[in-house]
């Protein structure tokens, strides 16, 4: 289970309070007892100040990545920033995929920049509050008062009801959730409190007791009191209640009430006294003291006394108790499940009830003792552990209750909501065109679609059936219109138009290519600006790859090396791919996790046309009794075609009259080409061995259904998924594949592998094997057509098209993309100084996705050329860019005169790289958790700006290294070894 712990208490005005406290030390045991369960902590990055103290408190229990940060608009500025922000803070919560986000204090706000709320964006994501208590609820005639402040609370308490689980911190404010909010019973869950472990008994010297009784003007035996000056804390009862001991006894002692108190309350509280009979110095009120100074009072005082009316737990009663001290308290709310003991209880509102416990606990001294073994043996049945313990047991009995009554089930729509599907069709030819008009048909179970096309004309009437054929112009007029979008893409031409539409109307991506290199350098170099090519592979691949293209004079290189495909993997709603090696494609480009997301749904195949064999092989011109091998799809060289003749030839498949291969497709147009059909000649295997050109449906199946065996062998494999294989399944044949890319998967039982790499001698083996075992090639024919009418079936794949696109959308009810929606419908009242920091606000918040971590060198306040140092610094920047570190990308950024900002210095990059410096902007930094920050100047050279800024990222998640500056930029792999 995946818990997301909105640590804003302690973070906000009640970081100091009990509030921040109980809500660190509980998330501190969380994270430290967490077992199977992933804890990460979300922090507001308007409270700058808490957010390094905060990642050394976790520091040890958590890794640093675990620690978020969100950036509001400052919703304390106005109601429009206001909805915004809690809008953005469910957003960026339910972002982090949490099975539970645990809100540790949800009255905040009021006063600062906290931000908090439920279901202000979604109700979906369960979240589980820490109820403190509802004392102001209770008590409103008291504490409401102010129309302001009683809106806002009680706005507050409307979306505590929305909650899934409370998590209370005492029995006492479990109950009152259930009386006073009916609360269903099992969906409040008393998770206790715990005394810091500052609160013990220790020796206060006689030293350090003089000093701090001199400081707090302590001449006597104290009886004390902490714990905040508030009407319901009862403090005047407790003076009344002092004033009235038997004379001897209260002169022989002090009453110190140890809290800040306001001028006001201090002439309030001295005139009560004064009332009351009780001399100046009878009545202590110290003010603020230290931490340490609390825990010495605790020790020194004779008795502790807590009067107050409510409370949610009562901690300074427990803190009390760990140090040893005598603790009498109120018979109300909580405290007595806190004191554990009857006999050490009054009845607050009886002044004579608390006097006589006072004189009870002040004048027995076997009552006083009994009372400190008590205390002691009762404070240890407090721990945040156990609080913890309990607070992740309830986030699991939740969620199995909500699993079991299945309560997050999503009915299906009766209606089909309305699809574009942007996909090439026939007669162009493409195998997604011929995927597409399989697919269509069965996806319109679920789907009014209308299928998106860049062709004047089509030829499929099975599409034309059941869906709208439109222009590609039709769709951006109309594309707000439809409720899902999917994109079918691949590495050629026909989907040329999809690139710009994809980020303009994102949606679900097919990807039936991974290397998409082919087609973004054709449509660079086919337009009037050829720089798109590079600033495509700088987007993808870095600095490293604009070096290694203008070194290269061969375009083809490139193309195969790079997959140019970043934009197309990170613009999308969802993607599908077919295959497990295009996932680990993901993962190997632009590292582990990449692809976590990604679905696979399977090559889909319709059930094959049935073609008699016989009539096939009479009207291809072959014998009903020869041996007939095929290859389906181009000759090329990344089809290994040669290896293949090759093996052919010498094989005892070459040497038997009644045998023959076949290359059903069109010959490859270069030189690779030439040769191979050089070779036929020149051997003289006409009569065997033919490649057929291009074949149209008609004749591509009657190959299908004439053949024996089939051989599909592929080299440099793209991440694409071989259709023309599973053609080949599909109709039953024994087919021969290369471990290489996606063909690596395919199960054992269905097709026989040959190594990735492998010698002819066993290609050689694997022909022979087929063409003698009739028994074997028919058994992989049959496992072959089965399993792809088991899993491909367009049946079964446009089934999980639909529960993945249904997915994917229903993921985006609680994106970015909805985001944008739901601020848009509260923006009408917003100035446009709202807009700007509501759209700042969410670019820092959801940052732009990028293809590795950034190590970003500070080139700000650096030489430039002509100054002295320029060459160093020239030459060791100009090594750091060029090289190629897995996982990471170099980039140089800098602060422009007059802008309060950091922007990339890329033009000075490509500059220093010799490379055209008008290819690349010098856009503002994106930036993104874990990257790295090397500054070029010194500590003593930075200026304030440049030092705020970096401040500023530190708190965005970057890490900084700042100090070893260009120690690390002549040894660059301090960077790697960093993480």
């Amino acid at each position: 289970m995946r818990v997301v712990i909105d640590l804003q208490g302690a973070q906000s005005v009640s970081r100091f309070r009990g509030i921040g406290r109980y809500s660190l030390s509980l998330a501190q045991a969380m994270a430290g007892q967490a077992g199977d369960h992933e804890i990460l902590i979300a922090l507001n990055g308007a409270l700058a100040d808490s957010i390094e103290p905060l990642r050394e408190a976790f520091s040890g229990l958590l890794p640093s990545d675990a620690i978020r940060v969100w950036h509001p608009s400052g919703g304390h500025l106005s109601p429009a920033r206001r909805v915004a922000d809690e809008i953005l803070r469910e957003c960026f919560l339910t972002g982090l995929k949490p099975d539970f986000v645990h809100v540790t204090s949800l009255f905040e706000g009021m006063s600062d920049a906290a931000v908090t709320s439920i279901g202000r964006f979604s109700g979906r994501t369960p979240v589980a509050p820490t109820l403190y208590d509802l004392i102001p609820y209770i008590h409103r005639e008291k504490y409401l008062s102010d129309p302001a402040s009683a809106t806002w609370y009680l706005s507050k308490i409307d979306q505590l009801k929305r909650a899934n689980l409370l998590l209370a911190i005492s029995e006492s404010a479990r109950q009152e959730a259930v009386e006073y909010l009916e609360f269903p019973s099992d969906a409040v869950v008393n998770i206790s409190s715990a005394a810091d472990d500052r609160f013990r008994r220790i020796e206060v010297s006689a030293e350090a007791e003089l000093a701090l009784r001199s400081k707090l003007g302590l001449v006597r035996p104290f009886v004390m009191y902490t714990g905040g000056i508030d009407y319901r804390k009862n403090i005047e009862g407790l003076i009344r209640a002092f004033a009235a001991l038997p004379p001897d006894v209260r002169r022989a002692h002090q009453l110190a009430v140890v809290c800040s108190v306001t001028d006001d309350s201090r002439q309030t509280l001295h005139a009560i006294a004064r009332s009351a009979g009780l001399e100046e110095s009878e009545l202590v009120l110290t003010g603020f003291v230290s931490d340490d100074e609390l825990v010495a009072l605790y020790n020194l005082s004779k008795a502790f006394v807590f009067p107050s009316i409510h409370e949610g737990f009562g901690l300074p009663v427990l803190e009390a108790m760990h140090c040893g001290t005598p603790v009498i308290a109120a018979d109300a709310s909580s405290l007595p499940e806190v004191v554990g003991r009857r006999d050490a209880l009054f009845n607050p509102r009886s002044d004579q009830a608390m006097t006589a416990k006072m004189f009870e606990v002040l004048t027995n001294e076997a009552f006083r003792a009994d009372l400190v073994g008590h205390g002691y043996e009762q404070a240890q049945r407090f721990s945040w552990q156990e609080s913890a313990r309990r607070a992740l047991g309830a986030f699991e009995e939740s969620a199995r209750r909500a699993t079991a009554s299945d309560q997050t089930a999503v009915a299906v729509p009766a209606r089909r909501p309305r699809l574009a599907l942007l996909t090439p069709l026939p007669p162009e030819r493409s195998g997604i065109a011929n995927y597409s008009t399989e697919l269509i048909p069965e996806l319109s179970r679920f789907y009014e679609i209308d299928v998106i096309v860049a062709q004047d004309e089509f030829v499929a009437p099975q599409v034309s059936a059941c869906a709208e054929v439109r222009s590609v112009e039709w769709f951006v007029q109309h594309h707000a219109d439809y409720e899902r979008i999917v994109y079918q893409v691949g590495n050629s031409q026909f989907h040329a138009h999809m690139f710009d539409l994809m980020r303009t109307n994102p949606g679900v991506v097919v990807l039936h290519d991974f290397f998409l290199s082919g087609i973004r350098a054709h449509l660079a170099l086919s337009s009037d600006k050829p720089q798109l090519w590079m600033q495509d592979l700088f987007r993808s691949h870095g600095y490293p790859a604009l070096l290694d293209n203008a070194s290269s004079t061969d375009i083809a290189r490139m193309i195969f090396k790079y997959p140019c495909n970043f934009d197309v993997l990170g613009e999308n709603i969802g993607l599908i791919v077919h295959s497990r090696y295009a996932q680990r494609l993901g993962n190997a480009w632009y590292g582990a996790g990449t692809s976590d997301a990604w679905a696979e749904i399977p090559h889909l195949r319709a059930p094959p046309t049935r073609i008699d064999r016989e009539e096939a092989r009479r009207q291809l011109g072959i014998d009903p009794d020869d041996f007939v091998v095929c290859s389906f799809g181009h000759v090329a060289p990344t089809k290994l075609s040669a290896r293949l003749l090759d093996a052919w030839s010498a094989s005892e498949l070459s040497r038997q009259a009644k045998s023959q291969l076949v290359f059903v497709g069109e010959n490859y147009t270069g030189d690779y080409g030439i040769r191979l059909q050089h070779e036929i000649d020149e051997k003289r295997l006409g009569g065997q061995v033919n490649i057929t050109g291009w074949a149209d449906t008609e004749t591509y199946q009657a190959y299908l259904a004439a053949a024996d065996v089939a051989v599909q062998l592929r080299t440099l494999s793209r991440g694409e998924t071989s259709g023309a294989v599973y053609d080949c399944m599909n109709y039953g044949l024994a087919t021969v594949v290369n471990a290489n890319g996606a063909m690596a998967d395919l199960p054992r039982e269905a097709v026989l592998v040959v190594d990735d790499e492998f010698a002819d001698a066993e290609l050689v083996a694997a022909l022979e094997s087929l063409w003698r075992d009739e028994a074997f090639r028919k058994e992989l024919g049959r496992n072959a057509a089965r399993i792809v009418a088991e899993k491909h079936a367009p049946r079964a794949c446009a089934e999980q098209y639909h529960q993945r696109i249904e997915a994917f959308y229903e993921a985006q009810r609680d994106g970015e993309l909805a985001l944008v929606r739901e601020i848009g419908t509260h923006a009408a009242q917003a100035s446009e100084r709202d807009l700007i920091a509501i759209a700042e606000s969410a670019a820092l918040t959801f940052p732009a996705r990028l293809p590795a971590r950034q190590w970003l060198i500070d080139v700000t306040g650096a030489p430039s050329e002509g100054q002295s140092g320029w060459a160093e610094f020239s030459q060791v920047v100009r090594n750091a860019l060029a090289a190629t570190r897995p996982g990471w990308r170099t980039e140089l950024v800098h602060i422009r005169q007059d802008e309060h900002c950091y922007r990339y210095a890329r033009k000075l990059a490509m500059s220093l790289l010799e490379l055209p410096a008008d290819v690349l902007n010098d856009d503002v930094l994106e930036l993104q958790q874990g990257d790295v920050v090397t500054c070029w100047a010194s500590e003593a050279e930075r200026g304030v700006v440049q030092r705020d800024l970096l401040a500023r990222l530190r708190v965005r998640g970057a890490q900084l290294d700042v100090a070893n500056g260009v120690a690390t930029l002549r040894s660059p792999n301090l960077v790697a070894n960093e993480v």
